[in-house]
């Protein structure tokens, strides 16, 4: 990540040379316009030798003399150069609510705005110039907010030079930051066995307040649903850095299966982010349509499955890197089925139970996805 005078100066040089382009572009007479590699469903491949999602090298033109494009086109230059300069005046990173709220003006004598919207603008638009520029957002001072908490044996020197030990951090655990980098989270000292990531806040709190990482002795982390960049990129960190086995328990639905996907092998829309952020030594833990007979789940902790959850399904067993024979079956299980299964659901047996039972056995046992 980004730390040196020199790093800078060269993110600096490609972004310019991103607005020379143009500017020679319209000095030749021709439509200014952008390359950009596309980033969509039919520009990603798996790449099975190493487990993640992958840009392909499509690309697309973003014009300005082109009805459709010119907004999209300045907004692009916009960001471009605002990034550039607060690289250039070595700026504090914003987040990219606050980049947006910086672009964000009327243009004179109209009756337009700048941008509109942070979802469908703004962050596309910086998910594009990361591309463009082949470095991340975190790299250009940007940083999106974090969800994460960790809990665990572990020691780390932040970039302020405190050192955060989150076995000291209570019952309210220590937030995963924006940035995981080695110099903003350089990891001195870890003593866990594995690391295990909890898709919901709630069941992380639970396993937190009974102590299940001290009893374990593991890592407890939660990304509170889809995780952000920040937890995806650290559980890389501690995969490959650590070298300790990494877990993932989600609810038995499509959804829960997705967010361990996202983990293990990267997303669709940040294909170009998972080489650093995919965990493809990931497995997944549960919960499980076969978990629900071994543990005795009681049938009002059933959730019928919708037709959107069908949905789902049947595009999740689509995508390549659920192809493996252990998750079609899977698949066909949970619609076999008809229902899904919420990890929260096992403290209908007791508080304790999923501490106490469910995953010391399924740990013990090896009964995880691979």
């Amino acid at each position: 990540m980004t730390t040196t005078d020199a790093e800078i100066d060269d993110l600096v040089r490609r972004l310019g040379t991103v607005g020379k382009e143009v500017m020679q572009q319209i000095d030749d007479k021709k439509n200014p316009s952008i390359s950009i590699l596309t980033r969509a469903l039919n520009n990603v491949y798996f790449d099975k030798e190493q487990g993640l999602i992958k840009l392909g090298d499509k690309t697309q033109r973003r014009y300005y003399f082109n009805l459709n494009q010119a907004k999209k086109f300045m907004q692009t230059l916009l960001v471009a150069k605002q990034i550039k300069w607060l690289l250039e005046q070595r700026k504090p990173a914003l987040s990219t609510r606050q980049l947006y709220y910086t672009l964000k003006h009327s243009i004179p004598n109209s009756n337009e705005n700048t941008f509109d919207s942070q979802q469908k603008e703004t962050d596309p638009i910086i998910e594009d110039i990361e591309v463009v520029v082949d470095a991340l957002r975190e790299q250009l001072k940007l940083i999106a907010t974090p969800k994460g908490v960790l809990a665990g044996n572990i020691i780390v020197k932040d970039q302020n030079g405190d050192m955060l030990d989150f076995s000291r951090m209570g019952s309210a655990g220590g937030a995963v930051p924006p940035i995981v980098e080695e110099y903003a989270f350089d990891i001195k000292e870890c003593k866990a066995d594995f690391i295990l990531v909890v898709e919901k806040f709630a069941v992380w709190n639970l396993l937190n307040q009974s102590r299940y990482w001290k009893e374990a002795n593991c890592l407890l982390m939660t990304g509170k649903g889809q995780p952000a960049r920040a937890e995806r990129r650290l559980l890389h960190r501690i995969a490959k850095e650590l070298k300790i086995p990494v877990y993932i328990f989600t609810d038995m639905d499509p959804w829960g299966y997705y967010i361990y996907s996202v983990y293990k092998q990267g997303s669709i829309n940040l294909a170009f982010f998972s080489e650093k952020a995919g965990t493809p030594q990931a497995r997944y833990l549960g919960f499980r349509v076969s978990d629900v007979k071994t543990f005795d789940v009681p049938k009002s902790a059933y959730i019928k499955l919708k037709d959107v959850d069908y949905k789902r399904i049947k595009e999740i067993e689509e995508y390549d890197w659920f192809k493996t024979p252990a998750w079609q079956k899977e698949l066909k299980e949970i619609k076999a089925f008809g229902h899904k299964v919420e990890q929260d659901s096992l403290v209908a047996k007791s508080i304790e139970f999923t501490a106490k039972d469910y995953l010391p056995m399924k740990i013990r046992q090896k009964d995880f996805i691979d």
